[in-house]
């Protein structure tokens, strides 16, 4: 009964106050309907925030913007939800306000997909490149690792044709975009894998047929160039020159 007597205070005030003051003075009225408000009571007593994981806490506090105690008819629910969507990590949000005093926080965070490098720089990226964390890329676990201008927002397809290829993705250690055209696949044990441009699928679905039945991928090669529709070239490392025998000198007797 209080609360809702306090709400009907602060309304007839609201509503009374507006139609005497001119439009230029809204702001400070809305001000003083919340301090009414207050006096009734009508102050937060809780903020729940529920979804967070990795979006930083203090972020998430000066998003919202109010404390325990702040008048509750000066938050607006909206303003907070723009600037919880305004961080990286955080894709949508949802802002209740309650009479009771509680204030409810729902948040959707973007789900680290992969470590992008560019240049010297490295950053944590989800699925649609975007760039969610420049700090502690060790905190995610095991992440694929993209590399190149323009590889964190066309990484996403080539990793999902590998997953179909555990052998060929178990020994992948990063995927290389060149010259934003097509891919390279750099394998643990330093080989590169040339794959055509637009015909990634079918040349890593070969490349597990070739594994399973030639363990190609284990070998000691440089590189596998698969850009040609026809054939396959293996570059081999160079092999050590021999050292030159010269004939041996006969003895005098």
């Amino acid at each position: 009964m209080f609360g809702l007597g306090a709400l009907s205070i602060a309304a007839v005030c609201g509503v009374s106050l507006a139609a005497l003051e001119p439009a230029g003075r809204f702001s400070w009225l809305n001000e003083g309907v919340a301090e009414i408000g207050a006096g009734f009571g009508l102050t937060v007593q809780e903020i729940v925030v529920r979804g967070q994981q990795n979006t930083p806490k203090e972020l998430i506090r000066a998003a919202i913007g109010i404390r325990n105690g702040d008048p509750l008819l000066a938050f607006s629910p909206e303003a907070a939800r723009q600037r919880l969507e305004s961080i990286a990590w955080i894709e949508s949000a949802e802002v209740q306000r309650n009479l009771s005093g509680n204030i409810l926080v729902v948040v959707h965070e973007r789900r680290p997909f992969a470590i992008w490098q560019h240049n010297n720089d490295f950053a944590v990226v989800d699925r649609e490149g975007r760039v969610v964390s420049a700090d502690t890329l060790d905190a995610f676990g095991p992440l694929p690792l993209l590399v190149g201008e323009g590889a964190h927002k066309n990484g996403a397809a080539v990793y999902d044709e590998l997953k179909k290829a555990p052998e060929v993705l178990a020994r992948t250690q990063a995927l290389i975009y060149v010259s934003q055209r097509r891919w390279n696949l750099r394998l643990h044990n330093g080989t590169d894998i040339l794959l055509p441009e637009g015909h990634e699928d079918a040349a890593i679905a070969r490349l597990a047929e070739l594994q399973k039945a030639q363990s190609l991928l284990d070998r000691p090669v440089v590189a596998i160039d698969m850009r040609l529709p026809d054939r396959l070239v293996v570059r081999q490392h160079p092999q050590p020159e021999q050292p030159a025998t010269s004939p041996r000198g006969r003895g005098r007797g």
